[in-house]
């Protein structure tokens, strides 16, 4: 019995250290590596999504997915999954009027995100994570994510926002009330923890990330332009106390986030047999 238990916990400690020796990054794995990865992370891939637009002044024009993959990376360590390469094709057509937004139109972003998904799928994917770190993309994955179920598929697709951490988070909290916001002091904070020298939280302020509310319309009342009207220079909040501290508080607690989730997913053996139930349901309906 004792011989039997040894064994199994070598077993373990052995699968574990090989989950140490294979990259978590997709474009980073031998095409055989890919093959022994995808046992290893139980046919688990996670799709970091991110966008290019303006950061305010401080942040450079990936920030979004540079701190969405970097915590994603970070998660890899406590749950082994694969993690596709960078992916910008999101929706940003509120920072068009700002230097080096990429705007793809409407149908392409959700022509992208099919194909890529479909290709994750076609490459043994079976359970395929998006991990959104761009507000912007939260309306599309959320309507990306009903349209899967369209037509059958042999892979089932879930979303994560791991745009913030729980209240009282030790380490997280702003400096003073009113400075985070899009490319204010928390996510120069994480930027600056990601990639520190890129991050420019001494340009703070150059610009105002003050809220201009210039639009007065009723509770529940909704228009496109409703940002710019707030926050013309696509900037909300004011980065100049942002640390590398913080950030790292804040891409510790989103890491371990979105660890729980992927371990979670990885377990899952439910959305893909109700899925297959649905679609066979939905060819022929019946009570």
């Amino acid at each position: 019995m004792k011989a039997g238990l040894a064994t199994l916990t070598l077993s373990i400690m052995a699968a574990g250290v090989h989950a140490q020796q294979l990259p978590p990054k997709w474009e980073e794995l031998t095409a055989a590596d890919f093959v022994k990865a995808l046992q290893t992370a139980n046919n688990t891939c996670a799709l970091p999504f991110g966008i290019l637009e303006k950061h305010g002044p401080a942040g450079v024009l990936g920030t979004d997915l540079i701190n969405i993959r970097f915590s994603t990376l970070k998660a890899t360590k406590d749950e082994y999954v694969i993690v596709f390469p960078e992916y910008y094709a999101g929706q940003i057509f509120e920072a068009k009027h700002q230097p080096g937004t990429i705007a793809y139109s409407a149908h392409l972003q959700l022509e992208m995100l099919q194909e890529t998904v479909a290709e994750m799928g076609r490459n043994g994917c079976q359970k395929i994570v998006i991990i959104n770190g761009h507000g912007g993309n939260t309306a599309l994955i959320q309507y990306f994510a009903q349209t899967q179920l369209e037509s059958p598929k042999d892979y089932v697709v879930y979303t994560l926002s791991a745009l913030g951490v729980p209240q009282g988070t030790a380490g997280t909290a702003p400096s003073r009330p009113g400075v985070d916001g899009h490319a204010g002091e928390g996510e120069v904070s994480n930027l600056m923890a990601a990639r520190p020298e890129i991050a420019r939280p001494e340009r703070s302020p150059t610009e105002s990330g003050v809220d201009l509310n210039r639009l007065e319309l009723p509770e529940g009342v909704y228009t496109g332009i409703w940002w710019y009207a707030k926050f013309p220079n696509h900037y909300q909040g004011n980065s100049a106390g942002a640390t590398a501290a913080r950030g790292q508080a804040t891409t510790d607690a989103i890491a371990a986030r979105i660890a729980n989730a992927l371990r979670a997913i990885k377990r899952d053996e439910t959305a893909l047999r109700l899925q297959k139930e649905f679609f066979e349901r939905a060819a022929k309906p019946r009570l």
